[in-house]
């Protein structure tokens, strides 16, 4: 596996799904081991786990006072489909929702296209299990032959247990998971309004569940893991290596995937970024 940057710089810009907010992204193509980078005005904040802020409600990344939210959606794209160098520029609080899914930056990646690099991409291999865990949610990483995620969900109705299985490679990214989008409860959403939260949800970029079903048309049966999947590529970026390893996860989300990746990036004995 080699590294890759952009061919071509990337623009995104749209309301950010909690602060409600205008944002602005501008990718730009990286030099090899350059990893991904946040520009967020002067600061630079290198995409590794040791500059997680916030997982309360999306993975906020920031140094130095300087922060930006919901990079898990843009990371998962980038981290799939083999962008391992770029530098990400963003004006606003937060990284665009867009549809809600990560669907459109991985269009915009294939349609601007990647650079290969003459560097290795760093691999991590383990030699035993890794795992983590908070009351009833936990994270296995298993040694394994290629990365794969097994994802099991336990909804509230009308969502319910949902399982996901698969190999996380780009073709398979492509079509079984990038389209999967963001999702809440009705109610959960009339709450965050009512606390001048969650301002930028809509039926446009997250897809809403009422007590008797979603409230748009599902694009998979089991939408809801999908993205769960998809966040946990994303957390999972902050790696800064591939995981060659079998991710078993039950009930996780931004904070359990941020701890599972802690543990694994002390096995790959690198400085903090």
């Amino acid at each position: 596996m080699m590294q890759a940057t952009l061919s071509n710089a990337l623009h995104f810009e749209g309301v950010g799904l909690h602060t409600g907010e205008h944002g602005v992204v501008d990718v730009h193509p990286a030099e090899p081991d350059a990893g991904i980078t946040f520009v967020l005005g002067t600061q630079r904040v290198p995409a590794t786990v040791e500059n997680v802020r916030d997982t309360s409600r999306a993975t906020v990344l920031g140094r130095d006072g300087a922060t930006v939210s919901t990079t898990e959606h843009l990371l998962s794209a980038f981290f799939a489909m083999g962008v391992t160098n770029a530098e990400v520029h963003v004006n606003g609080p937060e990284i665009p929702a867009l549809d809600g899914s990560s669907a459109d930056f991985v269009t915009a990646i294939l349609a601007r296209g990647m650079q290969m690099q003459p560097v290795p991409r760093r691999v991590l291999e383990l030699a035993e299990p890794v795992s983590v865990a908070a009351g009833d949610r936990i994270m296995i990483a298993l040694p394994a032959e290629s990365f794969r995620v097994r994802f099991v969900a336990d909804f509230a109705p009308p969502i319910g247990t949902q399982y996901f299985f698969g190999r996380i490679e780009p073709d398979e990214y492509r079509e079984d998971i990038a389209g999967a989008r963001t999702f809440a409860y009705l109610h959960e959403i009339e709450a965050l309004w009512a606390r001048g939260l969650g301002r930028g949800g809509s039926l446009d970029n997250a897809l809403i569940f009422a007590p008797d079903g979603p409230m748009q048309q599902l694009r998979w049966p089991d939408e809801a893991v999908r993205h769960k999947v998809l966040d946990l590529i994303g957390d999972l970026a902050l790696l800064g290596a591939w995981p060659q390893c079998e991710i078993v996860a039950i009930k996780s989300g931004h904070e359990l995937h941020a701890s599972l990746t802690r543990a694994l990036r002390a096995r790959l004995r690198v400085p903090s970024a």
